[in-house]
């Protein structure tokens, strides 16, 4: 997914795992609906280039990020944590609090599962806003849309019940979207659910 502009651009730092997929779908579709783009590590398939390299990289494009830190099980064979999410807040956090002027102006939201989760995993946060999705999708895309409404200052952002009602029309649209290329919907990637989505938009107008 190509950058955009600083200012339109989402850095989305979440699970990358099927159990929540639904969750990352709805976000990413809401981050596109309400005019902005959504960018992930999942965008770059280059064995030249180091992940965390990568990843430092798309955070320095982007004035937002929504970073969910909701995944805190033990991974069934190792029995332990995965830490990538709250190390990549780390980095928004810190590129904002010691980058350049246009760093300085970067914008994030926190979600969590649960109201005061967070508190008993990563309670040196507990100074920021955090939200609940209670793994909810609709919840999750009305989080977003207001967040970025009142965090862009724009004023033709959609409500989140429109945005809702549009995703599900859109995850409706998918299979015969699929069947026009072809590909099978437990194929696509990152990549290709976004074009699928900014393509749907474009003809949505």
């Amino acid at each position: 997914m190509a950058a955009i502009s600083y200012a339109e651009n989402v850095f989305l730092n979440c699970p990358f795992d099927t159990q929540y997929l639904d969750l990352r779908n709805a976000i990413v579709f809401s981050i596109f609906d309400c005019g902005f783009v959504a960018r992930s590590a999942l965008e770059v398939d280059d064995s030249g280039e180091i992940r965390f390299d990568m990843i430092q990289r798309i955070i320095s494009e982007c004035k937002f990020g929504i970073h969910d830190i909701s995944r805190t099980e033990l991974d069934k064979t190792t029995g332990l944590p995965r830490f990538n999410m709250p190390l990549e807040l780390g980095v928004f956090i810190g590129a904002k609090r010691y980058g350049n002027s246009q760093q300085k102006t970067k914008k994030s939201l926190v979600l969590d599962c649960d109201d005061y989760r967070y508190q008993s995993f990563v309670s040196d946060i507990s100074g920021h806003d955090i939200r609940s999705h209670n793994n909810n999708p609709e919840d999750a895309i009305s989080l977003v849309r207001n967040w970025l409404n009142a965090s862009s200052g724009r004023r033709t952002i959609p409500g989140g019940r429109e945005i809702v009602k549009r995703w599900q029309r859109f995850e409706s649209d998918l299979p015969n979207m699929c069947a026009t290329i072809p590909i099978d919907i437990d194929e696509l990637t990152y990549n290709d659910y976004a074009n699928f989505i900014s393509e749907w938009l474009s003809e949505a107008q």
